[in-house]
């Protein structure tokens, strides 16, 4: 089949591979416009236009498709089959989603209808489920709301990182669209959603990575987890920014201290008192440090009695 491929960050870049190794044709690579990034502000290149550019395909950044006909036209000269969709951060018109013969299928990293929207591996992890996945979905008009054509499972550990997730997804999202995309064009049967079901996975803020030592351990360890590698969970602490990286609740543990005052230290990890429960630290990044494990970051120092968030 000949296929369109729009795509932007790092998570797309699998299933472009995918396709290119597939027996499909691409016919060309949608991406967002190259972004002034870095200290110098110098334009960089999306790790999908970069991936399309070694692959010798040709690349089509507009800035929208609303209003754009000069876009509609670039992709309709294309002349797809079907169009792949994953994470490309433009909103699509009726009038693009009906270009490609077989429509548009896009890669999503949740369960839908669980966590439509822009950070559902990161909202799946901060809301403490047990599993997530990909779900390979026919496109519609509304915000992840089309048909489910494939679902893939993995399960949400409790030392599962948003990270980890990511590169995780990113393989199995690959793996289901070829999946899908070889079964085109005799069909495949899609499931509508129960949009009752739906939730919504608001795009990540920097201001939310403050932990609040008021929460509970269970809060704060999931929110640790979520937001590594961004926007990473910190605190202050004798006025620096310390960063969090893995932390759990401790199963057992109750302290009298104050929330964010450390209550033992040693190779096992750092534990801070918290609104409820003691959060054991076990991987974080000092001021003009790397990231290290607690076990490295108690030797030399006195931990006992110091209290983050102040």
């Amino acid at each position: 089949m000949r296929v369109v491929f729009a795509g932007t960050p790092d998570f797309a870049v699998p299933t472009l591979d995918a396709l290119a190794e597939s027996g499909h044709e691409l016919a060309g690579v949608l991406t967002q416009p190259d972004r002034a990034a870095g200290r110098g502000r110098r334009l960089r290149y999306s790790p999908v236009k970069a991936r399309a550019l070694e692959l010798g395909l040709p690349v089509a950044q507009p800035e929208t498709f609303k209003n754009n006909p000069d876009a509609w036209q670039a992709l309709a000269d294309w002349a797809p089959d079907v169009m792949v969709v994953v994470a490309y951060g433009l909103i699509l018109p009726r009038r693009v989603l009906d270009v490609p013969t077989h429509g548009c299928l896009n890669v999503h990293a949740s369960i839908l209808p669980r966590w439509r929207g822009a950070a559902p591996i990161a909202r799946a992890i901060e809301a403490g489920d047990a599993e997530t996945g990909v779900t390979i979905m026919q496109m519609a008009a509304g915000l992840d709301t089309g048909d489910m054509l494939s679902v893939a499972r993995v399960p949400i550990t409790d030392t599962s990182t948003a990270g980890e997730l990511h590169d995780q997804l990113a393989a199995l999202g690959a793996n289901a669209l070829v999946d899908v995309l070889n079964q085109l064009p005799d069909g495949v049967r899609g499931v509508p959603q129960d949009s009752g079901q739906a939730t919504y996975a608001r795009m990540l803020d920097k201001q939310e990575a403050l932990i609040d030592w008021q929460d509970s351990a269970v809060a704060i360890a999931r929110r640790i987890r979520a937001f590594a590698p961004w926007p990473v969970a910190h605190s202050p602490l004798a006025g620096d920014s310390v960063r969090f990286w893995q932390a759990k609740a401790c199963e057992t543990g109750t302290s009298p201290a104050v929330p964010g005052e450390v209550v033992a230290a040693d190779r096992r990890g750092i534990d801070i008192a918290t609104g409820d429960g003691l959060l054991r630290v076990t991987e974080l990044q000092l001021p003009g440090k790397r990231r290290m494990a607690a076990a490295d970051a108690v030797n030399g120092r006195e931990w006992v009695g110091e209290r983050f968030g102040v």
